[in-house]
């Protein structure tokens, strides 16, 4: 740093979010504003070329998002980041999880100004070993959010002559049927060729849980849970179809009841 100055650099494809964060770093007389970058392949380039030491990292951006920006930079070269995302549920589960600093658009002043105490509170630490552990816990993050991008939103459904694009978020459950599978959408039946097992692992486990070899169900459309017997239970969904679940989906049973296991 710079005669004591934390040299930062800021990155956001939004033109007033990015001004609200240099805005409030101008303010402080610790702070030295290296740069501002719209994009993800410019903020690479300047992140290499300036050596920041703080850098405030938009999550979402077209092209090049930041979790691919901070992925290319890599941990022993990332700087004190803290990401600003629009998208809470999943990044802020990540980041503080992994104890990553975050903010979340649109934040307050009282907000910004306590994440950025926590930086540079960071930098101000000599601890070598602390300073890796940082970085560590960012990627570590960054990788969990790389796996829910991955997973699907939408599966291409062959409809005559086309395909019919199906937003997971309205389908019900999905069916079993020998070498087939069905997507149940409201009153929409659709078949597609496709392995339970295939298609599992490519859903959203904090959306879609399999409760039964030949059956997986969209969580939030469990309306109940009723025991049946020998450790069987039935799930009933806000459409009104019944589904046993197999008792040895028990994993299954605590994430749905909110309980853990012991």
């Amino acid at each position: 740093m710079s005669a004591g100055r934390i040299r930062a650099l800021v990155v956001d494809d939004e033109p007033i979010a990015r001004l609200a964060v240099v805005r409030l770093l101008n303010e402080d007389a610790g702070i030295e504003l290296v740069g501002e970058c719209g994009d993800g392949a410019t903020a690479l380039r300047q992140i290499r070329k300036l050596a920041p030491d703080l850098v405030f990292l938009d999550i979402q951006m077209p092209a090049m998002s930041g979790i691919d920006v901070a992925a290319q930079i890599g941990h022993e070269r990332l700087p004190a980041t803290v990401f600003v995302t629009a998208y809470e549920r999943y990044a802020v589960r990540a980041f503080e999880a992994n104890a990553v600093d975050y903010l979340v658009k649109p934040f307050s002043r009282d907000r910004f100004l306590v994440t950025l105490e926590r930086a540079k509170r960071r930098l101000a630490s000599s601890d070598a070993a602390l300073e890796q552990a940082a970085s560590t816990q960012v990627l570590r993050a960054l990788n969990e959010l790389r796996r829910e991008q991955d997973y699907l939103e939408r599966i291409p459904v062959p409809v005559d002559e086309h395909l019919v694009f199906v937003d997971l978020r309205d389908v019900d459950w999905i069916e079993a049927n020998r070498n087939l599978v069905r997507l149940h959408a409201g009153k929409q039946v659709y078949e597609i060729r496709e392995t339970m097992a295939a298609l599992e692992a490519r859903l959203n486990p904090r959306h879609f849980v399999r409760v039964h070899r030949s059956a997986i169900v969209n969580v939030s459309r469990i309306a109940a849970i009723h025991p049946w017997f020998n450790g069987h239970h039935v799930l009933v969904l806000s459409s009104g179809q019944q589904l046993r679940m197999s008792r040895y989906q028990h994993e299954a049973f605590l994430r749905l009841t909110g309980r853990r296991g012991g």
